[in-house]
Protein backbone atom coordinates (compact mmCIF):
# COMPACT_ATOMS: atom_id res chain seq x y z
CA UNK A 1 0.00 0.00 0.00
CA UNK A 2 1.41 3.38 -1.01
CA UNK A 3 0.87 6.16 1.53
CA UNK A 4 -1.33 9.09 0.62
CA UNK A 5 0.50 12.40 0.80
CA UNK A 6 -0.97 14.91 3.24
CA UNK A 7 -1.52 18.23 1.49
CA UNK A 8 0.55 20.89 3.27
CA UNK A 9 -1.10 24.09 4.47
CA UNK A 10 0.58 27.46 3.85
CA UNK A 11 3.90 27.55 5.72
CA UNK A 12 4.19 23.75 5.83
CA UNK A 13 6.38 21.27 3.92
CA UNK A 14 5.41 17.78 2.86
CA UNK A 15 8.08 15.12 3.30
CA UNK A 16 6.76 13.67 0.04
CA UNK A 17 8.13 16.75 -1.76
CA UNK A 18 11.63 16.11 -0.40
CA UNK A 19 14.05 14.53 -2.89
CA UNK A 20 15.69 11.13 -3.14
CA UNK A 21 18.66 11.11 -2.95
CA UNK A 22 18.39 13.51 0.00
CA UNK A 23 19.21 17.20 -0.07
CA UNK A 24 21.41 18.97 2.47
CA UNK A 25 20.65 22.57 3.32
CA UNK A 26 21.73 25.26 5.76
CA UNK A 27 19.20 26.46 8.30
CA UNK A 28 19.20 29.34 10.74
CA UNK A 29 16.40 27.81 12.82
CA UNK A 30 17.09 27.87 16.54
CA UNK A 31 17.91 24.31 17.63
CA UNK A 32 18.07 23.37 21.32
CA UNK A 33 18.56 19.95 22.90
CA UNK A 34 18.25 19.22 26.62
CA UNK A 35 19.35 16.03 28.37
CA UNK A 36 19.11 15.47 32.14
CA UNK A 37 18.18 19.16 32.55
CA UNK A 38 21.38 20.35 30.82
CA UNK A 39 21.33 22.24 27.53
CA UNK A 40 23.56 20.14 25.29
CA UNK A 41 22.91 22.10 22.08
CA UNK A 42 21.96 25.72 21.41
CA UNK A 43 22.60 26.77 17.83
CA UNK A 44 21.43 28.65 14.76
CA UNK A 45 24.08 27.00 12.58
CA UNK A 46 22.56 23.57 11.99
CA UNK A 47 22.22 21.84 8.66
CA UNK A 48 19.25 19.70 7.78
CA UNK A 49 18.96 16.64 5.59
CA UNK A 50 15.70 16.31 3.66
CA UNK A 51 14.75 12.95 2.17
CA UNK A 52 11.50 11.65 0.70
CA UNK A 53 9.12 10.40 3.42
CA UNK A 54 11.39 11.50 6.31
CA UNK A 55 11.06 14.53 8.55
CA UNK A 56 14.30 16.54 8.63
CA UNK A 57 17.34 15.37 10.54
CA UNK A 58 19.35 18.24 12.02
CA UNK A 59 23.16 18.11 12.06
CA UNK A 60 24.82 20.31 14.65
CA UNK A 61 28.37 21.69 14.37
CA UNK A 62 30.58 20.38 17.20
CA UNK A 63 31.40 23.91 18.37
CA UNK A 64 27.72 24.36 19.31
CA UNK A 65 27.54 21.12 21.32
CA UNK A 66 28.63 20.54 24.91
CA UNK A 67 30.98 17.80 23.62
CA UNK A 68 32.26 16.92 27.10
CA UNK A 69 29.01 14.95 27.57
CA UNK A 70 29.47 12.81 24.43
CA UNK A 71 31.58 9.64 24.30
CA UNK A 72 32.39 7.84 21.07
CA UNK A 73 31.20 4.22 20.91
CA UNK A 74 32.12 1.31 18.62
CA UNK A 75 28.61 1.48 17.05
CA UNK A 76 28.50 2.29 13.33
CA UNK A 77 26.00 2.23 10.50
CA UNK A 78 26.08 2.89 6.78
CA UNK A 79 24.00 5.31 4.72
CA UNK A 80 24.07 4.85 0.97
CA UNK A 81 24.06 8.65 0.54
CA UNK A 82 26.26 9.93 3.37
CA UNK A 83 28.63 7.03 4.07
CA UNK A 84 29.77 5.40 7.32
CA UNK A 85 28.35 6.89 10.54
CA UNK A 86 29.84 6.61 14.01
CA UNK A 87 27.93 7.07 17.27
CA UNK A 88 28.14 8.76 20.63
CA UNK A 89 26.75 7.87 24.03
CA UNK A 90 25.61 10.81 26.14
CA UNK A 91 26.26 11.00 29.87
CA UNK A 92 25.13 13.89 32.06
CA UNK A 93 25.37 13.37 35.80
CA UNK A 94 23.79 10.03 36.68
CA UNK A 95 21.86 9.70 33.41
CA UNK A 96 23.30 7.95 30.35
CA UNK A 97 21.87 6.91 26.97
CA UNK A 98 23.90 4.80 24.55
CA UNK A 99 24.30 5.40 20.82
CA UNK A 100 21.88 8.34 20.81
CA UNK A 101 23.59 10.55 18.26
CA UNK A 102 25.65 9.98 15.15
CA UNK A 103 28.13 11.74 12.91
CA UNK A 104 30.01 11.17 9.67
CA UNK A 105 33.80 11.48 10.07
CA UNK A 106 34.35 10.97 6.31
CA UNK A 107 31.08 11.68 4.50
CA UNK A 108 30.60 11.34 0.76
CA UNK A 109 31.56 14.41 -1.30
CA UNK A 110 27.92 15.54 -1.60
CA UNK A 111 27.65 15.69 2.20
CA UNK A 112 31.16 16.89 3.10
CA UNK A 113 29.78 19.96 4.90
CA UNK A 114 28.27 17.76 7.65
CA UNK A 115 31.65 16.22 8.44
CA UNK A 116 31.75 15.69 12.24
CA UNK A 117 28.38 17.45 12.71
CA UNK A 118 26.19 15.50 15.14
CA UNK A 119 22.55 14.45 14.74
CA UNK A 120 20.50 13.41 17.78
CA UNK A 121 17.59 10.99 18.23
CA UNK A 122 14.86 13.19 19.70
CA UNK A 123 13.07 10.34 21.48
CA UNK A 124 16.00 9.83 23.88
CA UNK A 125 16.56 13.46 24.86
CA UNK A 126 14.53 15.23 27.55
CA UNK A 127 13.36 17.65 24.91
CA UNK A 128 14.44 19.04 21.54
CA UNK A 129 13.24 22.36 20.14
CA UNK A 130 13.14 23.95 16.70
CA UNK A 131 12.45 27.69 16.99
CA UNK A 132 11.00 27.11 20.45
CA UNK A 133 8.62 24.35 19.33
CA UNK A 134 8.94 20.99 21.03
CA UNK A 135 9.93 18.31 18.51
CA UNK A 136 8.09 15.02 18.08
CA UNK A 137 10.44 12.18 17.10
CA UNK A 138 9.96 10.43 13.78
CA UNK A 139 7.74 7.39 14.43
CA UNK A 140 9.35 4.05 15.13
CA UNK A 141 12.54 5.28 16.87
CA UNK A 142 14.71 3.85 14.08
CA UNK A 143 15.12 7.00 11.97
CA UNK A 144 16.28 10.30 13.39
CA UNK A 145 13.83 12.78 11.88
CA UNK A 146 12.28 15.60 13.86
CA UNK A 147 8.58 16.40 13.38
CA UNK A 148 7.34 19.96 13.89
CA UNK A 149 4.03 21.61 12.99
CA UNK A 150 5.48 22.87 9.69
CA UNK A 151 6.23 19.31 8.46
CA UNK A 152 3.50 16.93 7.24
CA UNK A 153 3.66 13.27 6.22
CA UNK A 154 2.82 10.54 6.48
CA UNK A 155 6.29 9.63 7.70
CA UNK A 156 8.40 6.58 7.05
CA UNK A 157 8.92 4.62 10.24
CA UNK A 158 5.39 3.94 11.37
CA UNK A 159 5.61 0.24 12.35
CA UNK A 160 3.71 -2.11 10.07
CA UNK A 161 2.88 0.52 7.49
CA UNK A 162 3.68 0.57 3.78
CA UNK A 163 5.99 -2.43 4.06
CA UNK A 164 8.68 -0.38 5.85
Amino acid sequence: MIPERIQPEPGQESVWDYPRPPRLEETDKHIQIIFNNVTIVDTRQAKRVLETSHPPSYYIPPEDIQMEYLFKTPQSSFCEWKGLANYYTIRVGDKEAQNVCWFYPNPTPEFITIKDHVAFYAHVMDVCYVNGEKVEPQPGNFYGGWVTKDIVGPFKGIPGSWGW
